[in-house]
C-alpha cells in the first residue's frame, strides 16, 4: 500500500519561510514522480511544483524564485523549501506520487491517477 505523510505546515508572516516534507512508503520511491500540489476552498487543486525519476524539476509561475522541490532516495523523502512566503500562497498543500503516462504531462498524470497524501496546512498572514 502506498502512503505518503506529509509535515512541516504551520503559520508565518508574509517574507517568511517553511519547509514541507513528505515521507513515502509502500513502493520503490525512485520509480515515480513526484509533487506538491496546493488547494484553497472553492478552487481546482494547484501543481506547484513536480519532480520527475529523472531529477528534473517544473514550478508554477508563482513559485519559481521562491519555492525549491527536492528529494532524498535514501530516505524517500520528497521536500518543498519555501521561502518568501506570501498570503496567496494560504492554502493545504498536498504530496503526490505516481507514475507518468504516455500523452500526459507528469502534473496531470499526479493530479489524475497519483496517489495523495493526507495534506498539511500552510497559512501565510500579511
Amino acid at each position: 500500500e502506498v502512503k505518503l505523510v506529509e509535515s512541516g505546515g504551520g503559520s508565518v508572516q508574509a517574507g517568511g519561510s517553511l519547509r514541507l516534507s513528505c515521507v513515502a512508503s509502500g513502493y520503490t520511491f525512485s520509480m515515480f514522480a513526484m509533487g506538491w500540489f496546493r488547494q484553497v476552498p472553492g478552487k481546482d487543486r494547484e501543481g506547484v511544483a513536480i519532480i520527475d525519476t529523472d531529477g528534473s524539476t517544473m514550478y508554477v509561475d508563482s513559485a519559481k524564485g521562491r519555492f525549491t522541490i527536492s528529494k532524498d532516495n535514501a530516505k524517500n523523502t520528497l521536500y518543498l523549501q519555501m521561502n518568501n512566503l506570501q498570503p496567496e500562497d494560504t492554502a493545504i498543500y498536498y504530496c503526490v506520487s505516481g507514475p507518468t503516462a504516455e500523452g500526459l504531462s507528469v502534473a496531470a498524470a499526479l493530479l489524475v491517477a497519483g496517489y495523495w497524501g493526507q495534506g498539511t496546512q500552510v497559512t501565510v498572514s500579511s
